[in-house]
This record gives C-alpha cells, structure tokens and sequence, in this order.
C-alpha cells in the first residue's frame, strides 16, 4: 500500500484550482463576446465559435487526454496541459483576426482535455487510501466546476468592463505558471503504465464527438432536418461506431469495453449527461435573462449569479459529502436532479418586467442546491468502482459526458427558445417566451434524469466506519 501523502491537502487546492480554471474557461469570455466582435471582425454566425471552438476540442480530447495520462503518467500529462493552454491564451489574447481568435480557443480546449482527467487520476492517487477523505475531497474538486462555470460571468464582466476582453485569456498567464511552479514539490510523481496508444481509435472517436457537437451547435442555424445537419450527424455515428468496431479488434484499445462493466459508470454518466443538459442551458439563459431583458451590464449581471456560487460551495463542501456518506449516491442524485427540475421551472414564471428579488433570487439558489447535491455524488458513482489503473479512462469518459451532454442540452434548448420568440424583434416580452421555454425544457430533462436514475441505478450497501475498519483488519 502507498504511504499517505502529507502533503496531499495542499495538492487538492492545485488540482481544484485547475479543474476551476478549465470550466471557467468555458464561461469567462461569455460577456466579452461583443466587444471582440467589434475588434476582430466577427459575423453574428461565427462569433459562436470563439465559445464553440474550445468545447468542441475540450469534449472531443477528453477521453484522448485520460488514456495519455494512463500510459504517460498523471503528472506529466497534467503539466504538458497547462503548457498548452497557457500557449493557447497567448495566443488568443494576443489575436488579431478571427481565425486566430479561435485557433487560440481550441489550443486551450487542448489543454483543458489534459488538465481535467489528470486531476481526476492524481486525486485518486492521493486520496484512494481513505473513503470519508476521498468524499471530501471529492466535494471540494466537484464544488470547483460549477463554481468556475458560474464565477467566470462574474469575472468575465468585471474584467471586460474595467480593463479589456484580451484580459479574459490574460489571466490564466500566472495562475499557470503559479501552477507548474507548485508541481514539482505537492503533486506525485505517478508512474506511467508500459503500452501502446491507439492512434486510429483516438482520432475516430475524437473525430466523431467532434463532428457530433459541431453539429448540434450548428442544427439551430442550419435546421435540425436540414441534409447538412443530417449529413453531419450521420457521419458522427459512423465515426462513433468505427471507433466501437477498432475497439474490438485492436490489442491494447484507448478505451477497453470491459470497462462498462465497472459498476455503475453506464447509469452515473447518463445521469451526468442529463445534469448536464439541464443545468447549462439553465445557467445560460439566466444570463441573457438578467441582461437582455432585466438590463443588467457585464458587472451586475455576473454579481447576480454570485448566490448561486455560494450556495454551490456552501453545499458542495459542507453537506453534500456528509450526505453521501449517511444515504448513498442513489437518493442524492435523484433528489438533486428533482431540485434542479423544480428550481428551473421556477425560472420559467420569469416576467418582462420582473425583479431578481422575485423572479430570480429564489428559484436560482433552489436550482444551485439540486446542482450541488446531484454533481459530486453521480462523479463519485462513476469513478468508485474503477480500478486506480482506470481511473484517468473512467474520468475522461464521465466529463466528456458531461460535456457533450451540456452541448447538445444548450442547442435543443436554443431552438426552443428561438422557435418560442427569442430571436424576434418583439422585445422584452418576446425574449421572455423564449426564455421561459428554454427553462422549462431544462426542466423537464432534469426530472427525466432524476426518474432515469431512480429505476437504473443500483444502491449498495452501505459502509459503515466499523465495515472500513475490519475491511483495513484483513487487509493488514
């Protein structure tokens, strides 16, 4: 058995603070999108792809970057990441085209597909000797994603406002060099496993993840029926089962089938997926909700969602690994989704001439609670029953879950809010529908999720502190 590293506390504020700063990269430039427009000569269709051009690669290298960290090893995969995406912020921050602008986004999707399942793999490492350690520290790492989603509006507006967009990407400069200088002396040393990479399996399912999200952010412009989004969804699924068929046939695959067999990955990254699918949109449209239509600017539309942050940490950290240890993941991940359902039909009561007091306030700290209480427990379920060799794969396939569920949600959830008024020039009141039917539809895949896991997910025993400790007696 390893020793218990001493300094494995101080490792976890590395690791959170990475997995913080990769989500935040996703929502950070949210609010900066118009004056880059302005200066980069953007068209009202390609601006998507300064947002677009990180997800996709992030999403589509995720299971790519876990499997790299199996075989090349935790901390060098995690490093050679942050070095990727510091590149890939310079070189955004520094554009001067639009084509340069997103080819500096997806530089640092790159590196967030390393940096995400690495973290996961040296967490494990660290904190696998101890299940009531590894719930905690799975509360503060899980607390730091949605955290970094909700935090990066807030710090996009105050930084677009007071200095200039370039700072959005800016900003990851020192934070990355602060953190390969912290590398060497609180992360471990994890040795990589002898093996060879499956390049034709990594570029097919890269490629057809790739290919599936560019469809779905593109279906609402182009027609959900139209043959070019048809076209491009049947070449994903091509793609997707090319990658399933080089699965079986190859000696060492980039992603070994057997390991759907671990228990409970299948139903806790559907659960994933559909938290996903609900939470982003939600948080999504909240925004263009405080700002299209209650008038708020950059600052105060990202200060309004700083409740929810708290609520997300405060929660995340404090009680929802408690609860996790007392219950089990299965009734938190159901309730959590329910609560999550309820506080995003809450939102759909929205009025066009309604007050955060009210209209926001109330069913957006219900939904940052559902989120808190669902997140950390359907990741634990997903990792827990995978080997510590499997622990980078079991990671990258539950955030590329997450991640793919969260692309397609946000598209199905646009075309109902455009085919409900939120694309016409009907002000106020028209962006209200449209906002109004994009909640309820989050809603509704919320509650699916809540039901979906109630009757698929398995319960286990549970494990009491006297079961881990006659479990540690015949081990010794």
């Amino acid at each position: 058995m390893n020793a218990v590293d001493p300094r494995r506390w101080q490792a976890l504020i590395v690791l959170a603070a990475a997995q913080f700063m990769v989500i935040m990269d996703t929502s950070i430039i949210g609010v900066a999108l118009p004056d880059m427009q302005r200066d980069l000569g953007f068209s009202p269709g390609g601006l998507q792809w300064v947002f677009n051009a990180y997800v996709i690669a992030f999403g589509g290298l995720l299971l790519l970057g876990g499997r790299l960290s199996d075989l090349l090893g935790a901390r060098r995969v995690f490093t050679t990441g942050w070095i990727i995406l510091i590149a890939g912020s310079v070189t955004a921050a520094a554009a001067s085209t639009a084509w340069v602008e997103i080819l500096g986004r997806a530089v640092q999707g790159v590196g967030g597909a390393l940096i995400a399942p690495a973290s996961m793999t040296l967490l494990m490492m660290l904190f696998g000797h101890d299940r009531r350690e590894l719930g905690k520290a799975m509360a503060l790492y899980g607390a730091a994603a949605p955290a970094g989603g909700t935090a990066g509006v807030f710090l996009g507006g105050v930084i677009t406002e007071y200095l200039s967009w370039p700072w959005v990407f800016i900003v990851y400069v020192p934070i990355g060099l602060l953190t390969l200088a912290a590398v060497p002396t609180l992360l471990p040393a994890v040795q990589g496993r002898r093996g060879s990479l499956d390049v034709l399996g990594a570029v097919a399912v890269t490629a057809g993840i790739a290919l599936a999200v560019f469809a779905i952010v593109r279906a609402p412009e182009q027609g959900w029926s139209s043959a070019a989004t048809l076209a491009e969804l049947a070449g994903a699924v091509a793609l997707l089962v090319a990658f399933l068929l080089i699965q079986r046939g190859v000696r060492e695959p980039l992603m070994p089938l057997a390991i759907w067999r671990t228990p409970g990955l299948a139903v806790a990254n559907l659960a994933m997926a559909l938290l996903g699918a609900a939470w982003i949109p939600m948080w999504y449209f909240l925004n263009l909700y405080l700002q299209q239509v209650l008038g708020y600017g950059a600052f105060a539309g990202g200060a309004a969602l700083l409740p929810m942050t708290v609520a997300i940490m405060i929660f995340m950290v404090g009680v929802t690994a408690r609860l996790l240890g007392r219950f089990g993941a299965k009734p938190l991940v159901t309730g959590g989704l329910l609560v999550l359902a309820a506080g995003a039909v809450g939102l759909s009561l929205v009025r066009p001439d309604g007050a955060f007091a009210s209209d926001v306030l109330p069913a957006s700290l219900v939904a940052a609670v559902g989120m808190s209480l669902a997140y950390i427990p359907a990741m634990m379920s997903a990792l827990s029953g995978a080997r510590p060799e499997d622990s980078g794969l079991a990671s990258g396939i539950v955030n590329t879950t997450y991640q793919v569920g969260s692309a397609l949600g946000l598209a199905v959830m646009t075309a109902i809010a455009t085919s409900q008024g939120a694309a016409e020039a009907g002000g106020v009141s028209r962006l209200t529908d449209g906002f109004q039917a994009a909640f309820i539809g989050a809603g509704i895949v919320a509650a699916a999720g809540a039901v979906l896991t109630l009757v698929l997910m398995r319960r286990p025993e549970p494990v009491t502190i006297e079961a881990d400790r006659e479990q540690e007696a015949v081990r010794a």
